[in-house]
């Protein structure tokens, strides 16, 4: 196997005296998709928000892109949060501006591309998600929550990064927008837009769609890594309860 794209190591984290994680170790090498699961609170987002940078430890290692980065400064992440791209639950679309500036807005941040550049990867990564040049102009609340999202995986594309971090891609949406989310992500998979990506979800549809490995989190804890299948069908009690409960969620 290559060396890990990101390795967390007995990796700990309490708010107040609340263990969120409780010694966490996970490998994701490039290539994969892993999605990590949970229920409400299980310290899914923590997790993702502690490979990005934005969550510092208790302790333990935190590895991405082969460099330890948990006591890095906010300077020093930077180069490093530049190969990553972050799909934010509910898209965190700037509502003032419209979607062209949305997704634009980590090239004016971090390049000196000109404004004909700009335009053209803009138009260019909206494509890639589906969407054509006459939603440049139109703002957030024009927009319906599938397409948030859309613009939301486009602007985290824009800078071409070599991983994805998706922080519940599907929450809030319907059937049929979450079934086109889970759809759009396995296809820029396969295309090789973005071909490693970290997946945090409760969705086991979305899971079973997109998921090379699964992860799930049972009292901050990994009560299952491996393979999609090895897992959806663990003789775990706790892991197996966990995901028949979400297979009635689903069902409903």
């Amino acid at each position: 196997m290559p060396d890990p794209i990101v390795q967390l190591i007995e990796v700990r984290k309490r708010f107040d005296k609340v263990h969120v994680l409780r010694g966490i170790s996970l490998d994701v090498s490039r290539g994969e998709t892993v999605s990590i699961m949970g229920g409400s609170g299980s310290g899914k987002t923590v997790t993702l928000r502690i490979i990005a940078g934005l969550i510092k430890p208790e302790a333990g290692q935190v590895r991405v892109f082969g460099r330890n980065i948990e006591r890095l400064s906010e300077e020093e992440l930077l180069p490093i949060r530049r190969r990553m791209g972050y799909v934010f639950q509910g898209a965190a679309l700037f509502d003032s501006i419209n979607v062209h500036e949305n997704v634009a807005y980590p090239l004016r941040e971090h390049t000196s591309l000109g404004e004909d550049e700009i335009r053209k990867r803009v138009v260019h990564f909206l494509s890639l998600v589906g969407l054509k040049e006459d939603v440049l102009e139109k703002l957030p609340s024009e927009l319906s929550g599938g397409m948030r999202k859309r613009v939301g995986i486009a602007r985290a594309l824009v800078g071409e990064p070599e991983m994805l971090l998706f922080d519940e891609p599907t929450a809030g949406l319907d059937p049929t927008n979450s079934k086109m989310v889970a759809e759009l992500i396995a296809e820029l998979r396969d295309r090789g837009v973005c071909d490693t990506a970290i997946v945090v979800t409760h969705d086991l549809d979305l899971t079973r769609a997109v998921a090379t490995r699964v992860a799930v989190l049972i009292n901050s804890r990994f009560a299952a890594v491996g393979g999609l299948e090895e897992v959806l069908h663990s003789q775990d009690e706790a892991v197996a309860a966990f995901l028949a409960g979400e297979a009635r969620l689903v069902t409903r």
